[in-house]
């Protein structure tokens, strides 16, 4: 089937499952996209494709004996390369881990291997998660499917290019200030950063111990259920993961958003900053989409975005600075500009103003908690405006901050991006959603109710 590099995870499962298409016929489709789409994104650093084909053999097996153990069983996956997989390098695309070879798994890349997925390899990132698009590493930064000349959106860069262009139907990014989140609304994916303790960080490399977030990234939110799904739960090897109890995702997706309160969060992306005219009519569109299909929509107000931005920084920088300072003080040399430029910051913050953060922090966790208590959602921006060119430092540096994601890195809830259309130049477009802690399932209810309304997934990027 010509096609089959496009199937969503949901479908690609049904038929896994029914025997009409074999893991391996998949891996196969798959690889030899990879093969001929890759050198033009640099999506991938690490291609696996023996131990792919040899873990689909395994799997086509195990389902054959009638071990079928869900939606996930066969299912291709990549990996941000911060995330451990035993045997292989993680590198952070980085010169300082250019040799580091993980000795275990991570416990998200072990939850993926028990639920039966098909491991295809490691996918850049920006540098530790915080510098990028960078020129001036080994490797060179993943471009956007959509116009290769395009920032895909970072850190999870090579996720969101690897999903997108079709050479993977999921992956693993990492989110502490919207990383997951921009390169889905970048790519026209959906991608979620889940409650803060939802999924474990162990094995994950760190950039922020109270802001860092596994999530996926998928070409719907079906699919984004079933990988959330199959990694959340609690660790022990992770002291902030949550005893939350996890739930399949998927069960409530199509009950619709008849009944449900949804806050417009304007002042975000209208008075705070100011979006790209056809960001924000889209996100206003989204809201009377939502309205036509049932659901109560009025405007309602958080704390200003720079509030929230001016958290988010310090506690970030302090820990990331705390993270890397043996090795900016040793080793400067060896990170790209834009890592140095951005840890750098770190090293001048005092103690008292990341005390003063953190218990700011939790003033505006508790007025969301409130807020929480009128609305079942909110609907924002995600970010302010399209991709802009990868290689116009000035522009990735002005835009790196024209977003509305990391408030909820600093409150730690739920925040769910979803494709809401194209620009003139056919440049995806995004609306976010976000809910109450350790509510990803009314996230995704009401993001699947706008997709299947919209359906910005059915369209792909000219890559071919």
């Amino acid at each position: 089937m010509s096609d089959i590099h496009y199937l969503t995870i949901a479908e690609a499962g049904k038929r896994i499952a029914k025997k009409d298409l074999s893991p391996s016929e998949y891996v196969e489709a798959l690889l030899n996209r990879i093969e001929l789409i890759n050198p033009k994104l640099d999506a991938f650093l690490n291609i696996c494709g023996d131990q792919a084909r040899a873990d689909a053999k395994s799997v086509e097996a195990e389902i054959a004996s009638g071990d079928y153990k869900g939606p996930m069983h066969g299912i291709p996956y990549g990996l941000k390369d911060i995330i451990d997989y035993a045997g292989l390098k993680t590198t952070a695309h980085s010169k300082l881990l250019k040799d580091n070879i993980a000795n275990t798994d991570a416990t998200t890349t072990a939850k993926l291997k028990a639920a039966g997925g098909i491991f295809m390899g490691k996918l850049a990132t920006h540098e530790f998660a915080i510098g990028g698009p960078s020129f001036d590493l080994p490797w060179p930064p993943a471009r956007n499917p959509w116009n290769t000349e395009r920032h895909p959106g970072g850190s999870s860069s090579g996720s969101g290019a690897a999903v997108a262009a079709g050479l993977l139907p999921g992956a693993l990014g990492s989110d502490t200030g919207g990383s997951v989140r921009h390169p889905a609304s970048m790519c026209n994916l959906a991608g979620i950063k889940p409650t803060y303790g939802r999924v474990s960080r162990a094995g994950v490399v760190p950039l922020s111990f109270s802001l860092d977030n596994v999530g996926p990234l998928t070409r719907t939110v079906e699919d984004n259920a079933i990988m959330l799904t199959a990694i959340s739960g609690h660790d022990p090897r992770d002291p902030a993961s949550a005893r939350a109890k996890v739930t399949d995702f998927t069960i409530d997706l199509d009950k619709g958003v008849k009944g449900l309160k949804i806050g417009l969060v304007r002042h975000f992306y209208d008075t705070d900053l100011k979006a790209q005219a056809e960001m924000a009519a889209s996100i206003d569109t989204a809201a009377e989409t939502l309205r036509k299909l049932g659901a109560t929509v009025e405007e309602m107000a958080m704390s200003p975005l720079s509030e929230y931005a001016a958290v988010n920084r310090v506690i970030l920088l302090s820990e990331a600075f705390a993270i890397h300072e043996k090795w900016l003080q040793e080793r400067p040399e060896d990170y790209a500009h834009f890592t140095r430029e951005r840890l750098m910051p770190g090293a001048f913050i005092r103690a008292t103003q990341y005390v003063q953060a953190m218990r700011h922090r939790e003033k505006m966790k508790h007025a969301f908690e409130s807020i929480m208590r009128t609305y079942d959602c909110v609907l924002t921006a995600s970010s302010m405006q399209v991709a802009c060119q990868i290689d116009d430092e000035p522009e990735v540096e002005r835009t790196y901050s024209r977003q509305s994601r990391t408030p909820f890195n600093v409150i730690g809830n739920p925040a769910l991006v979803v494709p809401s259309g194209f620009d003139n130049e056919g440049m995806p477009l995004s609306v976010q959603f976000a809910g109450r802690a350790f509510d990803e399932a009314t996230v995704y209810r009401v993001g699947y109710a706008y997709e299947q309304a919209t359906r910005c997934f059915d369209k792909h990027p000219p890559v071919d």
